[in-house]
């Protein structure tokens, strides 16, 4: 089993890949899985992610707080901004710039603490700003949307900060308190996490891409370059944004990743619950999941090859 689980971890980009590829080619297979059922997927991740965190993990807000709140700081200015201007550039259609919007205003996901780690970053300070920036996403990311898709579509924020609350921090406080009182259970699970995860972000996919396929076929090839530069600029910019702060090379690779990976999942959540009159908005979450997984994996090689 735990082979398998290795597995599935190692190769997480290609698996999810392979799963949106599936759901856009035969969606008549998946159709019938229901979008409600995201919810529970990604509260189920949000429950893995509170068994991981430890209080050293918030701790570092205090210990260190000019590097998190560095870190806070790009992740909800620097996303945001980039989904507005990406939008407005390439002319999106409101759905299509609500769902880059949607992924811009949320917290960092924790696929970027598995490439933080895989590129030999500060792991200590990539899960402390996931934390952080979870914490604070019930009352930014409602309030960000608001700001920059609010003229086009209707952001109902207390409706949205109550659905996070619901579907991201009471799972990871229930996580967290599970890890408390059964430590040995924890220790075992948490060994399958990133597998289960994996799994579930895919499934994730395949749902959003196959009740979208049609539309994707026509004109999907415009939203994919979106996302793609959206995430790749927000790599770029956390990293640079570190240089110029003169922050040590670790620091710099950990706020890139956080920076760049978005809990992508929660937006393709918050889409589905909240602008169900405008379905197209949960696609750029499903395609920022797959694409952000692959470019993940290939900014931890480059990283290692010694980027300074």
């Amino acid at each position: 089993m735990k082979i398998i689980c290795d597995f599935i971890t190692r190769w997480m980009g290609v698996l999810v890949l392979v799963a949106a590829v599936a759901a856009l080619l035969l969606p008549d297979l998946f159709v019938g899985i229901k979008p409600s059922v995201i919810n529970p997927l990604l509260g189920l991740v949000m429950f893995g992610m509170g068994l991981t965190l430890r209080l050293d993990d918030f701790r570092i807000v205090f210990s260190r707080p000019k590097d998190v709140i560095t870190g806070c700081l790009a992740q909800f200015t620097i996303m945001p901004l980039l989904a507005w201007i990406l939008a407005r550039i390439f002319g999106l259609t409101d759905e299509l710039a609500l769902g880059v919007v949607l992924v811009g205003c949320c917290p960092g996901g924790t696929a970027s603490n598995v490439i933080t780690y895989l590129a030999k970053g500060d792991l200590a300070l990539s899960v402390g700003m996931t934390a952080v920036s979870t914490i604070l996403a019930p009352f930014l990311t409602p309030l960000l949307t608001w700001l920059l898709a609010g003229h086009h579509v209707n952001v109902d924020m207390v409706s949205m900060f109550l659905s996070i609350l619901w579907v991201v921090i009471l799972p990871i406080i229930l996580g967290f308190i599970v890890k408390s009182i059964l430590p040995k259970f924890t220790e075992r699970a948490i060994a399958y996490l990133p597998a289960f995860s994996t799994l579930a972000i895919a499934l994730i996919v395949i749902i959003v891409v196959s009740h979208n396929a049609a539309k994707l076929m026509v004109g999907g090839f415009l939203i994919i370059v979106v996302v793609m530069l959206h995430n790749i600029l927000g790599l770029t910019s956390g990293y640079l944004i570190g240089r110029m702060l003169k922050l040590e090379n670790k620091k710099r690779k950990a706020i890139s990743i956080e920076v760049g990976m978005q809990n992508s999942g929660l937006a393709s959540s918050l889409a589905t619950i909240h602008f169900a009159a405008y379905p197209l908005a949960t696609v750029p979450g499903a395609i920022f999941s797959v694409w952000h997984n692959i470019s993940g994996a290939l900014v931890a090689k480059i990283y290692n090859r010694g980027l300074k």
